[in-house]
């Protein structure tokens, strides 16, 4: 291949890798939408990724939309393996590698979620999760290994928090949009990853419990953990703010689509 053919196919791959954060977008701000159901009490689909793709899969050219997903979703699944073995970061910084790994392994989830709503199937988020807990805690020292998933995305829904509080979404964009829209933009990354962060804490205390109580069925993934929120105390005002916060996010994906660090 010449060296023009070469750097035409890196540009293509470039692009469907960035066509992933927008379909990121998309879920998130659907699922956002349904937490919202939710809240206020008249809720169908679940409030995650299986809700959020059964909805796309409801829509006129649903199923082409889907497609565009898994295959926008699996070239992002590859640029960030790609990422890991060869490095992007300006040094070898096995920590940023790790993170290439994690979102590859979470890109390429997504795209075969897509793909089962492409084919005419789908998913249930929270029966899959609470049925993979069960054959983790059989195995021995299954409820350390669950506990230890839970804390492990507790520290992930952490780092959320951190990364929208001080603002460090930022690194990932080339630069900010002119004008007016990179205030803007520094809100919505704000509110998007520590309600994103939020979510993610109690998905993993949910996993935590399940560990302690060695009940696998209260490991329920998303949509169990925006339920749990909704029963709490200001339990809707707070599910609401969360809600609004997933749609922030989906916003500034298609932010970073455009301008973010591939």
């Amino acid at each position: 291949m010449t060296t023009s053919g070469t750097a035409n196919a890196q540009r293509s791959w470039e692009l469907a890798a960035r066509a992933g954060y927008a379909v990121s977008g998309v879920l998130h701000i659907l699922i956002g939408v349904l937490a919202l159901r939710v809240a206020f009490g008249n809720g169908g689909e679940q409030a995650d990724q299986s809700g959020a793709l059964s909805t796309i899969a409801g829509t006129p050219f649903g199923a082409l939309v889907l497609w565009f997903s898994v295959l926008a979703f699996l070239a992002l699944g590859a640029w960030q393996v790609a990422k890991a073995i060869h490095g992007s970061f300006g040094s070898n910084d096995t920590g940023e590698r790790a993170k290439a790994v994690g979102r590859a392994a979470v890109y390429i989830a997504l795209a075969f979620a897509a793909l089962s709503f492409a084919r005419g199937g789908g998913s249930d988020s929270a029966t899959q999760t609470a049925s993979a807990t069960a054959k983790l805690m059989a195995a021995p020292g299954g409820r350390l290994l669950v506990g230890a998933v839970g804390l492990a995305v507790i520290g992930v829904g952490i780092y959320h928090v951190y990364k929208g509080w001080k603002k460090k979404f930022l690194e990932d964009l080339q630069r900010l949009p002119s004008g007016t829209a990179g205030p803007v933009v520094r809100r919505l990354g704000v509110l998007g990853y520590v309600a994103k962060g939020v979510a993610l804490g109690i998905v993993g205390v949910l996993f935590v419990t399940a560990a302690v109580t060695a009940d696998p069925s209260k490991s329920t993934g998303l949509d169990g953990a925006l339920h749990t929120l909704r029963e709490q105390p200001a339990g809707v005002l707070l599910l609401v703010i969360v809600a609004l916060g997933f749609v922030a996010y989906g916003v500034y994906s298609f932010v970073r689509a455009r301008y973010g660090r591939i």
